[in-house]
């Protein structure tokens, strides 16, 4: 399916793994690598949260924070990741991004389309939901996947996707000199970081912004990235 011509160019600012109550000083320096930064979509891949279990309701300040300073003519689109609760969607809904649990949401310009679908979490909340919501969206469109992890790359592309914009991996958190991950959160090592294909559909695989268990990283720095899809 090739790209259409209003989307030749269209640009998406990929966002994961924030998990800021673990280190809140993130939100000023995500603030400030996205000064000055105009995109067409935003896009959000999950783990908001650092911590299992807690309550949710004070994350609402910080990501108002960082909404602000997003600059998106199509707005922001997120997934939840294996930290976040099924609240944390109506939290980041309530001001202002579009969650898609399982859903597929329609991109138009100049009468063309393109197709976003976000499943939940497939790692820690496995449902055949997930796997279904990618069946579901229309085989006629350019089609992005949005997953928390990997673990529906193989599918998604057998459904002809075109791209697939994970995070979880943290690209690895602790690497060797190079940026060799030793650990990648139960994922692929060649799906771990950076992009990656498989058949004719590309992955990116997040770094992240955040940290998880402790607030550290090495060899491995922190990644907001912005993606341009092309024509072929």
């Amino acid at each position: 399916m090739g790209l259409p011509a209003p989307f030749d160019g269209y640009r998406i600012l990929h966002l994961s793994d924030f998990h800021i109550d673990l280190v809140p000083q993130l939100v000023e320096a995500t603030n400030a690598v996205l000064e000055g930064v105009e995109t067409d979509l935003a896009i959000l891949t999950g783990d908001y949260h650092a911590h299992y279990g807690q309550d949710d309701a004070h994350l609402a300040q910080p990501f108002s924070k960082i909404f602000g300073a997003i600059r998106s003519q199509d707005g922001i689109v997120g997934i939840l990741g294996n930290h976040d609760s099924a609240g944390m969607a109506d939290i980041l809904s309530s001001i202002g991004a579009i969650m898609l649990v399982n859903e597929t949401v329609v991109l138009r310009r100049d009468g063309e389309e393109i197709c976003i679908t976000g499943t939940d979490d497939v790692h820690h909340y496995w449902s055949p939901a997930a796997r279904r919501a990618l069946e579901a969206a229309p085989p006629d469109r350019v089609r992005v996947a949005l997953v928390h992890t990997s673990e529906l790359a193989a599918d998604a592309a057998a459904l002809g996707y075109s791209l697939y914009l994970t995070g979880h991996t943290h690209g690895g958190q602790v690497c060797l000199p190079g940026g060799f991950p030793l650990l990648t959160m139960g994922m692929r090592r060649e799906y771990a970081a950076g992009l990656w294909r498989i058949g004719d559909m590309t992955g990116h695989t997040s770094r992240g912004i955040g940290a998880s268990c402790v607030p550290l990283r090495y060899n491995c720095p922190p990644e907001i990235a912005l993606i341009t899809l092309k024509s072929a």
